[in-house]
């Protein structure tokens, strides 16, 4: 089966019949296991733990190794190679030619199942051709005018690959400061050939930036002599050659992970993926692009048929959708078969918790070779769709800009980006970014088979998740509206209330307030005295500006203040809420200048807070921070020039 590697300049390999040495041996249990869940940081990162804390995720029998006595048991069963093992779907590969330690390794008691993944006895091997998408070496023309008038304001000149990134206004991210840094984005595929060498990567060696490498097919750490496939896939996220070429996510964390043969399909390849997927867990990976995907395979009793594609049958989609699980958000490309007989999407696109991405130009038409959803259970997919036809990637000879057809390019385009957002909200969840990508792409109301979703908007998608992270409470005390407000802001990015009275027609600017520092939770108070106003409703936008880019509304509300207070003005104090988590809201009405005191006592006498200051003949609220202070009953006490005035019990919860 093809890993979804298809393109322009394809080369075929005639593959010569595989001798059976190869099964897949799965497990019955974890039985008698040294590992356990109680401490998982015997075989978690802090990071990875850190993830399933912040997530709500807890630790299972999944994120166990495979008991370490079963495969001591398998290797000691005679000429027998362990080459992988998989916690996730407890099972392991082998080499042997040795018909007994298999007939030995079959009898144990803890053994479930064994699967040959070379030829059987009576079975003929039918190589299949692997497309791989490979870019035809021509060098990327462009008019760099008018890509410089295009990039003056924009914090990167991404010369060849702005139309790529610029389709989902992605530098609306990098601009804005979110580069991917912090993040750690694992590269499943092929081969990084030459990633050590090649000008593209400069940056991310220089700085750092690859942390973990690991061959799975061959079991060694070195991926720098493979195919260059997961290399042009890794160029689309982490190339960074000013003026040239610059990739969705270049301030990354990037680990390199060979899981595919090229030299063969076979179910050992799904295997593969599964044991990188736990490898990235396992050190804390936030998004696993994979350009690779199956369908049929060398020996033809292992094909998948469509109906397979229901994102619950093969090994690939089932440790898919377990990474997702364990919080991790993979990107997997949709596949390349929009032309061939078989048409629909391969696996493991068709799991039920990935990102599967279609191919679009830089215009948004749809590559024809992209292949068709739905998954076989009618599912949407492939979920979005980025650039893979005409796509920019690294040239494996020169590492400068060229161009490629595939699904292959258009998922790490989409990791890139998705990894940059990812950054801004690290509060939410993966599943939550999946669903603001599908939130902000273009056919969100109208999904089809081919993009599914659509193309995402960057820019929209973080608005949406800034939304979500707002937050607004509001209280009216006499006549004076009191809003409490939580929203991420930073030094580019500014609050403004605006109002409009009963009598208005028009909403009036009443405060802004400008974001200082980074991009954090920011807490914004504010009081508005409606005593002075005509009364009746009075209604309330809260608009944020980010900058020139882009203008939107959090919230909108109604207050609707007591008929009374636009009277006349009257002495009169309010003390809300009651019962208090947090804040005391103290509202001091006076018709003079008056010396105010305001004393707290808890239930046993101690006085616990005291201030006073003077007030003109004016409303405030004061603000009382009761958070510290310990749960129960409270009393509290204003004076007006040494008199008391008001004395309320008040429960702190």
């Amino acid at each position: 089966m093809k890993p979804i590697i298809i393109l322009v300049g394809c080369c075929i390999l005639n593959l010569t019949t595989h001798a059976q040495t190869r099964y897949i041996i799965k497990f019955k249990d974890k039985g008698t296991n040294p590992f356990s869940i109680a401490n998982p940081s015997q075989y978690l990162s802090q990071r990875a733990l850190q993830r399933r804390a912040r997530y709500n995720i807890s630790i299972d029998s999944l994120d166990l190794p495979v008991t370490p006595r079963y495969i001591d048991s398998v290797k000691t069963a005679g000429n027998v190679t362990v080459l992988n093992a998989s916690k996730w779907l407890n099972q392991v590969t082998i080499k042997t030619t040795d018909p007994i330690a298999l007939a030995k390794i079959n009898s144990y008691p803890f053994v479930m199942s064994s699967m040959a993944v070379a030829a059987r006895m009576n079975e003929e091997s039918f190589p299949v051709n692997k497309k791989l998408d490979t870019p035809t070496d021509v060098p990327f023309i462009t008019n760099q005018t008018i890509f410089s008038s295009r990039l003056m304001a924009d914090v990167f000149n991404y010369g060849a690959s702005h139309g790529q990134i610029h389709l989902h206004q992605g530098e609306f991210l990098h601009n804005h400061g979110f580069k991917g840094e912090g993040m750690e984005l694992a590269v499943l595929d092929a081969g990084f050939f030459h990633y050590q060498t090649l000008p593209t990567f400069d940056s991310i060696r220089l700085n750092n930036q690859i942390l973990n490498t690991y061959d799975f097919v061959a079991n060694e750490f070195s991926v720098n002599e493979d195919d260059s496939h997961g290399m042009n896939c890794l160029s689309t996220i982490a190339a960074n050659l000013p003026g040239t070429f610059v990739g969705t996510a270049p301030k990354a964390i990037f680990c390199l992970y060979r899981t595919e043969d090229v030299a063969s399909e076979t179910r050992i390849e799904e295997h593969n993926l599964a044991a990188g997927y736990e490898k990235a867990d396992s050190i804390g990976v936030d998004i696993c692009s994979v350009s690779l995907g199956y369908t049929t395979f060398d020996f033809p009793s292992q094909n998948y048929t469509y109906a397979d594609m229901n994102g619950n049958t093969t090994m690939s989609a089932i440790a898919s959708d377990i990474a997702a699980k364990k919080g991790m958000l993979p990107v997997i490309a949709a596949g390349n078969e929009g032309t061939s007989a078989w048409h629909y999407i391969s696996t493991p696109a068709d799991a039920d918790s990935v990102m599967a991405v279609g191919a679009v130009d830089t215009l948004g038409n749809v590559g024809n070779f992209s292949s068709y959803g739905p998954s076989s259970n009618g599912r949407i997919k492939p979920n979005v769709a980025a650039t893979g036809v005409r796509a920019v990637v690294a040239s494996p000879s020169t590492g400068l800009p060229v161009l490629s057809n595939g699904t292959s390019f258009a998922a790490p385009n989409m990791a890139g980006l998705t990894t940059c957002l990812w950054q801004a909200f690290p509060e939410v969840n993966n599943m939550a970014i999946l669903d603001a990508m599908q939130r902000a792409s273009n056919k969100f109301t109208a999904p089809n088979d081919r993009v599914g979703y659509g193309i995402p908007d960057m820019k929209k998608a973080f608005v949406i998740l800034l939304r979500k992270s707002f937050l607004q409470q509001s209280n009216i005390a006499g006549c004076i509206a009191n809003f409490q407000l939580t929203v991420k802001q930073d030094n580019s990015m500014n609050v403004i209330i605006e109002r409009k009275l009963a009598s208005e027609v028009v909403f009036s600017p009443l405060k802004t307030f400008a974001g200082i520092g980074n991009f954090t939770n920011k807490n914004i108070s504010f009081t508005d005295d409606l005593s002075t106003t005509s009364g009746g409703n009075t209604n309330y936008r809260i608009r944020m500006d980010i900058a020139t880019d882009t203008s939107f509304y959090l919230d909108s509300l109604s207050i609707n203040p007591s008929p009374t207070c636009n009277n006349k003005k009257e002495n009169k104090i309010t003390i809300t809420p009651n019962p208090v988590t947090d804040i005391a809201n103290i509202a001091i009405s006076r018709t003079t200048a008056t010396q105010i005191k305001i004393v707290i006592v808890n239930a046993g006498g101690k006085r616990v807070y005291a201030t006073t200051f003077e007030q003109s003949a004016s409303t405030l609220i004061k603000q009382i921070n009761m958070k510290n202070m310990a749960a129960g009953i409270y009393f509290i006490s204003v004076l007006g020039d040494d008199k008391k005035i008001i004395t309320e019990r008040i429960l702190k919860r």
